[in-house]
């Protein structure tokens, strides 16, 4: 990308829409785009149509989504698959109609069969069930790779589907109800190192694997695939690495400086027993993540508490 290109970045508010704004900034790009729910709402077609008739966008980085952990996806199913995509399909298609240079759709790692064998290949996509508390988002996020797809073999376009892992990082929802596992640990042993509470109560068994990235991580990936990525197939981003979530849950305990104790309720869902990606792909092509696991929940714990109360009280909202 030439540093004075215009890059729309959709969702720059957002945990990983932040990140992406934060990297291009780094790396001396001008001429940045946002837009606020208040000033776009992407889910209205004649909205976003104007905007892009008017900014004309070389690139864009399609970050905006409405994202929750397992209880919001559970709750709110049909706002999951409308919102997403209403999203995807308003600006995919823009960025169509307005000749954008190349556009990055992000998915995620749920869209992969919920018994994937492990660690889980970009061809695996589409082979098996998925996992069903979180169905809706991964049919919504498919739906956006096959558009990309599509609009790629019918009018050549240079539209690239970038499938990251669990993210986790500054700028994410603590709110307990609705959070990813990170967040919704470290506002557990927060709110109970505060209140001298003797345990913290983890949602299901502990025994379920996850892989994490630090969201500063993921947004270096976005610009290195942006720049250096064609192919029309998906490709993962994620670290390579996995642990139990009772693994993770002692290093967040650590971060955040919490001595109680640490219990599990089985009754609430594990989700899917594990999920890591393959990243053999990404890391053909050079790029490979940096920061560390211990390292990014300090860092993501300090961020917290520099935010303030007004993290703690977020609701699930679409990450615009």
């Amino acid at each position: 990308m030439e540093h004075d290109a215009r890059i729309y970045v959709a969702g720059h508010r957002g945990l990983v829409g932040s990140a992406v704004v934060r990297a291009l900034s780094r790396r001396g790009f001008s001429d940045i785009v946002t837009r606020t729910r208040a000033e776009l709402d992407l889910t209205r077609q004649a909205e976003v149509e104007s905007f892009f008739e008017e900014v004309k966008p070389d690139y864009v980085f399609l970050s905006a989504a409405k994202v929750g952990g397992i209880h919001a996806n559970n709750a709110y199913p049909a706002d999951f698959i409308y919102e997403n995509l209403a999203i995807e399909t308003n600006i995919i298609l823009s960025a169509f109609r307005n000749e954008v240079r190349k556009l990055l759709f992000l998915g995620s790692s749920c869209i992969y069969p919920k018994l994937a064998a492990q660690p889980m290949k970009e061809t695996c996509l589409l082979t098996g069930e998925l996992e069903p508390t979180n169905a809706p988002y991964a049919v919504a996020k498919i739906a956006g790779i096959v558009m990309c797809q599509s609009f790629n073999r019918q009018y050549g376009t240079r539209f690239i589907s970038g499938m990251p892992t669990n993210l986790y990082g500054p700028g994410d929802n603590f709110d307990l109800e609705n959070s990813h596992v990170i967040p919704a640990l470290i506002r557990k042993f927060h709110d109970a190192k505060v209140a001298g509470s003797p345990g913290v109560v983890v949602w299901g068994t502990g025994q379920a694997r996850r892989e994490f990235l630090h969201v500063d991580d993921l947004a270096e990936a976005c610009v290195f695939l942006m720049e250096h990525y064609e192919s029309d197939e998906v490709i993962n981003i994620g670290s390579g690495e996995d642990l139990t979530i009772g693994e993770l849950a002692v290093l967040v305990k650590e971060a955040v400086g919490y001595d109680g104790k640490v219990e599990y309720d089985p009754s609430r869902p594990d989700g899917t027993p594990r999920k890591l990606l393959d990243v053999s792909r990404i890391h053909a092509l050079g790029w490979r993540h940096r920061i560390g696991l211990a390292e990014g929940l300090k860092d993501t714990y300090r961020w917290y508490l520099e935010a303030g109360n007004s993290v703690r009280k977020t609701v699930v909202s679409p990450d615009l």
